[in-house]
């Protein structure tokens, strides 16, 4: 995001950058197997009405995905051309491509991903997460 010199909302870009660095600084977090297996702060990302839709069809709550990142065998994936878009003030859209790479065949597997945030009493937090396998 540029700022222009000539720009009447200078201040507001600025925020909106800050703001985007941030969330896409979490994203990632979500991606790290140590944050993944601390339940606490998974918790800590999701929004109490947290849902997903993975890229195997299933669909997640909150509590499920808890639970589930919590005793999972995870290598992360590498996350490529993220963005990240303002909704509102108090909203944001990340999209983003992983990629994983299996070891054994060398098979790559792309899923198109995408997580709503939404600022709610000063905290962002995911509402709602997509997975789509890319072909």
């Amino acid at each position: 995001m540029e700022i222009l010199p000539n720009d009447p909302y200078p201040f507001a870009a600025k925020a909106d950058e800050e703001i985007c660095a941030h969330l896409m600084r979490c994203e990632r977090a979500l991606l790290d197997p140590a944050v993944r297996s601390d339940r606490a702060r998974v918790e800590a990302f999701l929004a109490e009405d947290f849902l997903e839709f993975g890229s195997s069809g299933r669909v997640w709550d909150r509590q499920t995905i808890v639970e589930s990142l919590a005793t999972e065998a995870y290598t992360a994936p590498i996350a490529e051309q993220m963005r990240c878009a303002r909704i509102t003030a108090d909203a944001a859209l990340i999209t983003y491509r992983t990629v994983r790479i299996e070891s054994g065949s060398g098979a790559r597997t792309e899923t198109l991903r995408s997580s709503l945030w939404i600022r709610e009493s000063g905290r962002w937090q995911v509402r709602f997460h997509q997975g789509t396998t890319a072909s």
